[in-house]
């Protein structure tokens, strides 16, 4: 039997890292709701309290500091060790590596430009300029139009905010990864 290409092995590893980030997610949840149930049921927090010293067994009593170690500890160790695509950008940009020109592009535009614009490869989630990630087809030509006019030309952005080199340099970088 031949071996599995390299692109099934990491879609079955996507699928099983997938239901590991959504059962990270849902167990604080469940727990949270098994702990007010057990609340209401025992009549109330103190006499929850009262429940868990007195009458829980050895086993009770091992499980709630256990509970609190993975939910303070293991989950969002987990949650950590899953956010490979945080570090850097989205998993489709991982392999792709950047010039000194788009390297300097990615710099300025988290300077310049990811406290008002959303882009996925540097995590940036601007408020008050466009998602450049679903504006569209992309241009480096019409990045730099749009330093240069202050966006659209509606006053949103200041005209001119970079120039020159800086200006293409994050045109290039934003034509690069914009929408992938």
């Amino acid at each position: 039997m031949p071996a599995p290409a390299h692109g099934a092995r990491r879609r079955v590893g996507g699928i099983a890292s997938r239901r590991v980030e959504i059962l990270a997610f849902l167990l604080p949840f469940v727990l949270l709701g098994a702990g007010v149930l057990f609340i209401a049921f025992s009549g109330g927090p103190g006499k929850a309290r009262e429940a868990y010293m007195t009458r829980g067994s050895h086993g009770f009593k091992l499980v709630i500091p256990v509970l609190y170690l993975v939910l303070g500890v293991a989950v969002p160790a987990l949650i950590l060790a899953n956010r490979g695509e945080a570090a850097g950008g989205k998993g489709s940009l991982e392999g792709d590596s950047l010039n000194a020109q788009t390297e300097q592009g990615k710099q300025l535009f988290r300077q310049q430009c990811s406290s008002c614009h959303n882009l996925d490869a540097v995590n940036a989630r601007g408020v008050t300029g466009p998602d450049l990630d679903e504006i569209g087809q992309i241009t480096p030509e019409r990045i730099v139009g749009a330093i240069e006019n202050g966006g659209t030309g509606q006053n949103r952005m200041p005209a001119g905010l970079l120039e020159g080199e800086e200006a293409e340099a994050v045109a290039a970088y934003v034509a690069k990864v914009a929408s992938r």
